[in-house]
C-alpha cells in the first residue's frame, strides 16, 4: 500500500493542530491585569499563553519534521501501520487542548493538573510515534530496500528517549508545575537544535543515490 495518502492526511492533521494552538493565546487581555491597566500591561500579563503557544508549536513542528524523516525511510504501509498512525495523529490533534489548560492555569490552583495533562499528552504522543517507527523498522518490515542501516539505527536510538523524557517531566510537573513547564520548553528547544544540527547528517544518509 502506497504511503502517499497517509502522508497527505498526516500533514493535514499537523497543520490543523498547529493552527488551533492560536486558541490558547489569551484574547481577554484584561483578565489577569488590574482594572484600568494599559493595553501594554494587559498584553504583558498574558505572557503564559504566548509561551505555551510557542512551546507547543515548536513541539508539533519537530514531531512533523521527525515524521517526515520516518516516512522517508518507509516504502509501503499495511493496515496495522495505518491504524497505529491514526492513533498517533489523534493524540497530535489533541495537543491544543492541554496547551490551553497550561496557558490559562499555570498561575492558579489548576497549575498541577494542567501541566500533568500536558505531560501525559506529550508522553502518549512520543509512545505512539515510537510505535509507528518501530513497527515499520522491525526486521525492515516496511522500510525501503535501500534504507541505510546506520540511519535506521540512528533514528531508533534518537527517538527512544522521547517517551522516557516526557514521562520524567510529567512527574516533575506533578511535584512542581512551573519546573515541569520549563522542562517541556527546554526539551522542545533541545529537539529544535538536535533536528537542525544532527538531523542534517541523517537527511544526507537517507537520500537515495
Amino acid at each position: 500500500m502506497n504511503t502517499g495518502r497517509l502522508e497527505t492526511f498526516a500533514d493535514g492533521v499537523f497543520a490543523i493542530a498547529a493552527t488551533l494552538l492560536i486558541l490558547s493565546v489569551d484574547g481577554h487581555f484584561g483578565s489577569c491585569a488590574p482594572a484600568g491597566a494599559t493595553l501594554g500591561r494587559q498584553l504583558v500579563c498574558s505572557w503564559p499563553s504566548y509561551v505555551a503557544y510557542i512551546v507547543s508549536f515548536l513541539t508539533i513542528g519537530i514531531i512533523w519534521v521527525n515524521h517526515h524523516t520516518v516516512m522517508h525511510q518507509i516504502d509501503h504501509a499495511d493496515r496495522t501501520f495505518l491504524m497505529i498512525t491514526v492513533g498517533f495523529l489523534m493524540i497530535v490533534a489533541f495537543i491544543p487542548f492541554p496547551t490551553r489548560l497550561v496557558a490559562e492555569g499555570i498561575r492558579g490552583e489548576g497549575a498541577r493538573a494542567a501541566t500533568v495533562a500536558y505531560g501525559i499528552t506529550l508522553t502518549l504522543t512520543a509512545v505512539l510515534f515510537n510505535a509507528v517507527w518501530f513497527y515499520a523498522a522491525r526486521g525492515g518490515r516496511l522500510l525501503r530496500s535501500d534504507a541505510d542501516p546506520l540511519t535506521v539505527r540512528g533514528i531508533s536510538k534518537t527517538f527512544v528517549f522521547g517517551p522516557w523524557t516526557y514521562l520524567a517531566l510529567t512527574v516533575v510537573a506533578a511535584i512542581d508545575p512551573v519546573a515541569g513547564a520549563v522542562g517541556f520548553g527546554a526539551f522542545a528547544l533541545f529537539w529544535v537544535i538536535e533536528s537542525s544540527v544532527f538531523g542534517r547528517d541523517r537527511s544526507r544518509r537517507s537520500t537515495p543515490g
